[in-house]
């Protein structure tokens, strides 16, 4: 019996963050339960337990009066956490080069193609994944396993700030997708390492710029 109820609570949890990672739950939006129970097939009680699993990572919070409803985007501390990403990732990527075969950088290419035809297909949810698999290749190879840590725990707070359907810019996920390429062409030419640093540091501060720019325009709330 307990293995029945862990596995409904696993289904909601899987069938709610899909949904906000994917934008069809936006920020701000009330989770409704007895929909959910509805459309899962289900009692409320996995679900409940789902949301607090969510409440806990940060991508629901409890409003008073409300309910549990998607966590609101902290647009400070996204662009703090990624500026910081881009320091930590610019430097694990430059000294992984050393270490990083003719395989990988076949699979970089195969990612970055396969995020070109998601972008095609307006699969944003899909070309949010591959991008973190792109990334996290790129450094996984990097003799330093403390920054690797710490990366990947700063991809995980954004998570919770960074919302991939609700806050996507199909614009600025060309422009990730030029820059993918350059990067891979200097890993695959054996480029220097402040070229490699400096480049992939630039890639991750492009889209705070981008953020910050598509702020000013009205009703501006999209990113990547």
């Amino acid at each position: 019996m307990n293995n029945t109820k862990v596995s409904k609570k696993q289904k909601a949890y899987d069938y709610m963050k899909s949904r906000i990672m994917e934008g069809f739950y936006v920020p701000g939006q009330r989770i409704v339960i007895n929909q959910l129970v509805k459309e899962l097939a289900t009692s409320a009680i996995p679900i409940r337990e789902a949301v607090r699993q969510l409440e806990a990572e940060g991508l629901i919070e409890y409003q008073q009066n409300i309910g549990p409803v998607v966590t609101p985007i902290d647009e400070s501390k996204y662009t703090d956490t990624l500026s910081t990403l881009a320091v930590m990732e610019g430097y694990a990527t430059a000294l992984s080069k050393a270490a990083l075969t003719d395989k990988q950088i076949t699979i970089l290419k195969e990612l970055n193609q396969q995020m070109k035809e998601a972008l095609a297909e307006f699969e944003f949810g899909k070309f949010g994944e591959l991008n973190r698999k792109f990334h996290d290749l790129t450094y996984e190879s990097c003799p330093n396993q403390y920054l690797i840590e710490s990366i990947r725990k700063t991809w995980m707070q954004l998570d919770s700030i960074r919302l991939t359907g609700s806050t996507f810019n199909p614009k600025r996920a060309k422009e990730s997708i030029d820059e993918h390429e350059h990067i891979i062409q200097l890993l695959s030419e054996g480029a220097d390492f402040q070229a490699i640093e400096i480049a992939v540091r630039s890639h991750k501060l492009n889209t705070v710029k981008s953020f910050h720019e598509r702020k000013k325009q009205p009703n501006g709330t999209t990113f990547i």
